[in-house]
């Protein structure tokens, strides 16, 4: 196993990864919309945006990218905004459509409206 710290993203406050490589496969931790200095963005669009930087920054720091990316799963808060979400999320993937689940929860950490972790391939 390899595990992969990017300063690019924000940094694991716990025991825990930003992601692991396995058998060609990146296993990145769930990312919330905060910034590398801690900061929540303010609302559900602009958390999205920070999530897919996010990951796009962890998948970047071991050379594979959003394309390569094979599983997403989605955790909302308020599960009647996925309609908005499936919007914003599908600018990212529109290209690739990776498999995806997506789970109502009550809440999530530091107040975040959406987490999202996902699964890619390792580039070759």
């Amino acid at each position: 196993m390899k595990y992969i710290k990017t300063n690019e993203a924000p940094a694991a406050v716990g025991p825990y990864s930003q992601a692991v490589v396995s058998n060609g496969m990146i296993y990145c931790s769930g990312q919330i919309g905060i910034d590398a200095n801690g900061n929540l963005a303010e609302g559900l669009e602009m958390q999205l945006q920070q999530i897919m930087n996010n990951i796009k920054a962890v998948l970047r720091a071991e050379g594979s990218d959003l394309v390569h990316v094979v599983k997403t799963t989605l955790y909302l808060t308020d599960i009647s905004q996925f309609e908005v979400v499936n919007n914003i999320y599908g600018r990212y993937f529109s290209v690739s459509l990776p498999a995806r689940s997506t789970v109502g929860v009550s809440s999530l950490p530091k107040g975040a409206l959406i987490e999202i972790e996902v699964v890619a391939e390792v580039v070759a």
